[in-house]
């Protein structure tokens, strides 16, 4: 399947909304949950304006990425920009029917040729330990892992711990 990641607009916030909304349930079986107040649309709306102004302001960039008829499948972000040592933190999301198709690697793929414009010479990520397929991605790209978390957590009566990956631009 071929995809593009385009930039966050004020236009997706709908489209957007929709997205997370359909696939809530299947993130929150990986992922820490986002909370009830996230779902509600009025909310959202608030969240997205915040997140266009972080955009604006390069401490963040927000990408959507989409299939060939410009639907949203997923989302793949670099946050918490610092422009002093041009390092930030790569996080991606995937529909739950989209994935088990390298949509999440070639989404990476065309993140880190994008970023290559913005001086961004080192990005972190990290993904929870059983996410063995988020773990792949990240190594298919580039990142090296780094740490498994000490600390662990529980989420969905699992106990999980953080496993983090950086990337450097050689």
């Amino acid at each position: 399947m071929e995809i593009i990641i385009e930039r966050l607009q004020e236009k997706d916030a709908a489209e957007l909304f929709k997205f997370e909304s359909e696939n809530r349930s299947y993130f929150e079986k990986s992922v820490p949950n986002r909370g009830d107040e996230y779902y509600n649309i009025e909310n959202f709306k608030i969240k997205h304006k915040e997140l266009l102004e972080e955009q604006e302001k390069q401490e963040s960039y927000f990408y959507l990425i989409k299939d060939q008829s410009s639907s949203i499948i997923g989302r793949i972000n670099v946050v918490d920009i610092d422009r002093t040592k041009n390092i930030g933190h790569v996080g991606y999301r995937v529909g739950e029917i989209h994935t088990g198709k390298g949509i999440a690697n070639k989404a990476l793929k065309l993140l880190l040729t994008n970023i290559s414009s913005e001086n961004i010479n080192k990005l972190h990520a990290k993904t929870t330990s059983i996410n063995i397929a988020s773990q792949k991605v990240l190594e298919r790209n580039g990142f090296t892992r780094v740490i498994t978390d000490d600390e662990e957590f529980v989420m969905n009566d699992q106990t999980y711990r953080f496993v983090h990956f950086v990337w450097s631009r050689t």
